[in-house]
């Protein structure tokens, strides 16, 4: 099987801020993102020879050929639950490298606040966004059960386990109040993080990501072509897409601890990119924290430290902006926001920016950005749909 790597180019991105943006509908989100990718690449609309969109919200590619006034070209809706993102650069990621499309779009959009949907779902909510999680359970019940299970088995104490999910949860709010696209721009405190009103135990409002409106877009082409449009583009290097058959809730030997479509999914990336050693080859991860607990068995199941052993590296500091594999310098799902169908391209946009030493704010930006992974995973643990993408310096 060939790979992607190097295959496909990034010419163009653009991103909304995240929030509760009561004054845009979807249709000013599309259109934000989309020109600021336009302008990105140094492009006309009229160039863009096919797209496609990822959103759990609308019904078909006319939701963004509408507002865009794309001309008559096609456009594929995809959705598959947090995956959407990726699985749609995916698609378009391989047309163009079967060179079917000379330079495609990317939308990613979310229009959640306007929804009503608050995060605790009743029956009908979340049969409509979150299906695989049933009646009578919510994402935070959930993830606490893998939570409490994760500290049962690597020993670790409830004051232990809750302050370590703390840590993260004031990692992430540090780097996003530093972000001006972030949706939740503050910092936190340990003590806050460790004494907020509790959603799940040991999930605490702190750990868990909110609900936020936002768009993200990008332009590709074939990465010979990428030179005509800018010299700091970047490649694809690499994608994994793995959905799980679900048999977790039914499975008396599932523990929970540990993902194994992510495992997957980024073990399929890591061979198209021929990486070897994801920790040392990685500059920089954004990964998916919809909950504190998310971040840190997603780190471990990323391969990037052995499992049981994410809490040194919480401790330790590596995961900061100063540690040796950042995670998460957006402010993550967490105090990015996570606009279902744009949190794909919203990641791809964080690691372009850093590798082309454009951060939005200086006091974010890494040194010497080469590689970055981003990933993405849908529905619950037990029953997940993983996305991973690799990007890179050509």
């Amino acid at each position: 099987m060939e790979s992607i790597k190097d295959k496909v180019a990034i010419i163009g991105m653009g991103c909304t801020s995240f929030g509760e943006l009561w004054d845009k509908d979807e249709e000013d989100l599309i259109i934000d993102a989309t020109y600021e990718a336009y302008d990105d690449a140094g492009i006309d609309s009229k160039e863009i020879q096919a797209a496609w969109v990822g959103t759990v919200g609308g019904m078909c590619g006319a939701c963004i050929a509408s507002p865009l006034k794309l001309d008559y070209i096609p456009v594929s809706r995809i959705e598959n639950a947090c995956a959407t993102g990726y699985d749609a650069i995916r698609s378009a990621a391989f047309a163009i490298a079967s060179k079917s499309v000379d330079l495609a779009l990317v939308v990613g959009y979310e229009k959640c606040k306007d929804e009503g949907y608050g995060g605790l779902p009743d029956r009908y909510r979340a049969d409509k966004w979150h299906p695989v999680y049933g009646y009578g359970r919510s994402g935070p019940s959930l993830y606490a059960l893998a939570a409490t299970r994760y500290f049962y088995r690597y020993g670790l104490s409830r004051e232990e386990g809750k302050r370590t999910l703390a840590k993260i949860s004031v990692k992430s709010h540090h780097n996003g109040a530093r972000n001006p696209k972030a949706h939740l721009k503050r910092e936190v405190t340990l003590e806050q993080a460790m004494n907020a009103p509790m959603i799940a135990w040991p999930l605490g409002l702190f750990d868990c990501c909110g609900v936020t409106d936002g768009a993200s877009a990008l332009i590709m082409c074939r990465e010979e072509d990428a030179k005509n449009y800018r010299d700091d583009y970047v490649t694809i290097k690499g994608f994994g897409l793995c959905v799980g058959p679900g048999q977790g809730k039914i499975n008396i030997d599932y523990d929970f601890t540990h993902w194994e479509e992510t495992k997957r999914a980024s073990q399929f990336a890591y061979q198209e990119a021929g990486i070897k050693d994801p920790r040392k080859e990685l500059d920089m991860v954004e990964l998916h924290d919809c909950f504190s607990i998310a971040e840190l068995i997603a780190f471990e199941s990323l391969g990037l430290c052995e499992y049981g052993h994410a809490k040194e590296d919480i401790d330790s500091g590596a995961i900061t902006q100063d540690g040796d594999i950042p995670v998460n310098m957006s402010g993550g799902l967490k105090s990015f926001g996570h606009p279902v169908g744009a949190s794909g391209g919203r990641e791809v946009y964080e690691i372009y920016k850093q590798i082309q030493g454009k951060a939005e704010n200086p006091s974010r930006q890494l040194k010497n950005v080469q590689m970055g992974l981003a990933h993405n995973q849908g529905g619950h643990p037990g029953k997940f749909m993983c996305a991973v993408c690799l990007i890179g310096t050509p």
